[in-house]
């Protein structure tokens, strides 16, 4: 069974930080591109970041460049979102999403359940 679960949330200060973690079960979560996405009350969810398979090029909205990271621990089979210099409007639940392609290109998504970050102004 395919799961992803996501950790790493809480409540901080305003330019504190957090990292969330995001660890895979029933996959190899180096062979899936992993996506990290953020949805705040009343809004649409968002790509905040992703890297590719094989630790490939990374992506980060212009929002989060130069504070949030995205870096994996195949050991771990776990993919973290180092978030740094926090501030309000960066709460939301965060959520993983690993997406599998197959030989014809094809792709199936997976998500994780979210996790609450709130920035405290």
């Amino acid at each position: 069974q395919v799961q992803l679960v996501e950790s790493g949330g809480g409540l901080v200060h305003l330019g504190g930080s957090l990292r969330l973690s995001c660890t895979a079960s029933g996959f190899t979560l180096d062979s899936y591109v992993i996506g990290w996405f953020r949805q705040a009350p009343g809004k649409e969810r968002e790509r905040v970041s992703c890297i590719s398979r094989s630790d490939g090029p990374t992506y980060y909205a212009d929002s989060v460049k130069g504070r949030f990271t995205i870096s994996r621990d195949n050991a771990k089979n776990t993919v973290y979102l180092q978030m740094n210099n926090l501030k309000p409007e960066d709460t939301a639940v965060y959520y993983c999403k690993g997406r599998d392609y197959d030989s014809t290109g094809y792709y199936t998504d997976y998500w994780g359940q979210g996790t609450q970050v709130t920035v405290s102004s």
